[in-house]
């Protein structure tokens, strides 16, 4: 396995981040680091957008996977670009009002939001971000809008979707979700980047936490579910390693010689 893994993709909230403290642990961050040093390729994947990705000291990400798979680039070159339909926006748009729930919606470059509640607040409190509720949200919404995120329960997923035609529910929270592309998704995002690197899937691993990692490693040769995974991810994963607040990629990768 040590040789022919070239690419790691990593999932950010619950995965390469403890949850509980918000922050990565020095024997994860060394992992990176290590990963770099024996030239392994890697990657964020994420349903973060590329303003709210996190920087690690000492480690330069080869590739980011941001917007649930429906933006991603390399340091020099955007490889795929996927933004919903302005019909959908509109329509998801109307169906959140009416069950007043405020939404945020977010470019290649701008995250805005027409009001905030609780679940909202503490959607963004995830990413350490505030939420700027603003004037001009409905000409950003007329713009390249990559994702929509608000706090919603199970039982209001149905509203949000009645009369959408090509977006779907990226969900990793029980109290909010991403709507992204209905034809994206971050199993879609791998396969962008892996062919951007003339990779197969073979020489790919992925570590993840949520539901809407299970397309992300399935795309992959092995993927590996964190033991603090949605049961959902881990009854999809080749493997299952230790939670984020136990250094579970560390001990993955020192078991599998990726760090040797």
């Amino acid at each position: 396995m040590t040789d022919a893994i070239k690419i790691v993709f990593f999932d950010i909230d619950g995965t390469l981040i403890d949850m509980e403290h918000k922050e990565i642990s020095p024997k994860t961050l060394e992992t990176l680091q290590r990963l770099k040093e024996r030239n392994v390729l890697l990657c964020l994947a994420t349903g973060r957008g590329p303003l709210t990705l996190p920087h690690f000291e000492g480690v330069e990400f080869d590739a980011f996977l941001t917007f649930n798979g429906s933006y991603c680039f390399t340091r020099g070159q955007t490889v795929f670009r996927n933004p919903l339909s302005p019909e959908d926006v509109q329509t998801i748009l109307r169906n959140a009002a009416s069950i007043h729930r405020p939404v945020s919606i977010a470019t290649k470059d701008k995250m805005v939001a027409n009001g905030k509640d609780q679940d909202l607040i503490d959607y963004y409190a995830v990413a350490n971000r505030e939420i700027e509720v603003s004037g001009e949200f409905d000409q950003v919404a007329k713009e390249d809008v990559y994702q929509i995120m608000l706090g919603c329960r199970r039982e209001e997923r149905p509203v949000l979707l009645r009369g959408v035609r090509r977006a779907k529910i990226a969900a990793w929270l029980d109290w909010a979700v991403d709507i992204i592309p209905a034809d994206g998704g971050k199993g879609v995002g791998v396969q962008c980047i892996l062919a951007h690197y003339h990779l197969d899937k073979g020489s790919a691993l992925a570590f993840g936490d949520g539901d809407n990692d299970i397309e992300m490693l399935q795309a992959v040769g092995r993927g590996v579910a964190m033991g603090n995974a949605s049961e959902r991810l881990k009854a999809a994963a080749d493997d299952i390693c230790g939670a984020a607040a136990e250094d579970g990629i560390y001990a993955y990768c020192l078991t599998h010689g990726l760090l040797s």
